[in-house]
């Protein structure tokens, strides 16, 4: 079971500054592109949020999209996904399920040879760890 993060609006704002928190607590998007990207090499990748574990660098791959996109959340990873209809479509939104933060989106158009899944997350969602 995954303990429950909560905090206040202002405490969210205060700890993650203006982007991180209308991406991560309004289900606001990052511009395409506009993410700076994360070190090379093996590691994971962890709510913003709570540190909660969401997705390693394994499942990570270059989808043009303009958002990091992974193939499937790390093993035991803290995600939700719900139905979400704003904007005038039917997506499924990713969220972390210790902290409710918006992630992003996932979509089917992945790599077949991996699950065919595309996780679209928002780089600002994300704090990346590398391995030692």
């Amino acid at each position: 079971m995954t303990d429950k993060v909560t905090k206040t609006e202002a405490e969210w704002l205060e700890q993650l500054g203006e982007l991180a928190f209308r991406v991560t607590r309004q289900a606001a998007t990052e511009r395409p592109h506009s993410h700076p990207g994360f070190p090379q090499g093996p590691g994971s990748f962890t709510c913003a949020c709570c540190g909660a574990a969401l997705f390693t660098k394994g499942e990570k791959f270059e989808s043009g999209c303009g958002w990091p996109s992974f193939t499937a959340p790390a093993q035991g990873a803290a995600i939700g996904e719900h139905t979400d209809t704003s904007h005038g479509m039917v997506r499924t939104e990713v969220t972390c399920d210790s902290c409710a933060a918006h992630l992003g989106h996932v979509f089917n158009d992945g790599p077949r040879d991996r699950g065919g899944l595309r996780y679209c997350i928002n780089g600002v969602a994300l704090v990346f760890t590398p391995y030692e």
